[in-house]
């Protein structure tokens, strides 16, 4: 009995640090999802062609096309109210290992979703999953990085800041 009290404390205690890492785990494949769906189809299929060996799955949801709705805010505080219909493509896959890839995204585009699922399960897999981010998210992140800095600054330099300019009434 004693034996048995013992063992539920253990796990029970480690039951938080599980959690913890779950979490964590959790939010990094979110992080690296938000990545990978801003990689092109060529980055893709590049980085896929150079794993080796290549990776074996079997396609659960072949890539389909949908419409979802999109929210918006007025100010980014407002009421929430229905802006518009946007096209999406969706596909799951599962690696031969067991993991699930799942590829969601903005547009028609069956071959970039695909990619992304594939990528997206070979994330979850411990011995591919710094393949994924060495080859995968960090230049695609990089990239994206870059390209919107560049649109941040050919936006300020179209800012008009009223609260500097002069009224005439000195």
């Amino acid at each position: 009995m004693a034996d048995t009290a013992s063992a539920t404390r253990d796990r029970n205690a480690a039951a938080p640090e599980d959690s913890d890492l779950a979490t964590e785990t959790l939010e990094r494949r979110r992080e690296v999802l938000s990545v990978l769906v801003r990689a092109r189809a060529d980055e893709l299929a590049g980085a896929l062609r150079a794993l080796s060996p290549s990776p074996e799955f079997e396609v659960l949801r072949a890539p389909e096309f949908g419409l979802a709705m999109t929210r918006g805010r007025i100010g980014g505080g407002g009421a929430p109210f229905n802006l518009g219909e946007v096209t999406v493509t969706r596909t799951v896959v599962r690696l031969a290992s067991g993991e699930v890839g799942y590829g969601h995204i903005l547009g028609r585009d069956r071959e970039r979703a695909h990619l992304v699922a594939v990528f997206d399960a070979l994330w979850q897999n411990e011995a591919t999953r710094a393949f994924v981010e060495d080859r995968v998210v960090a230049p695609v992140a990089a990239r994206t990085t870059e390209e919107d800095g560049q649109v941040r600054v050919k936006t300020a330099a179209t800012r008009v800041n009223f609260f500097t300019m002069v009224r005439g009434e000195d």
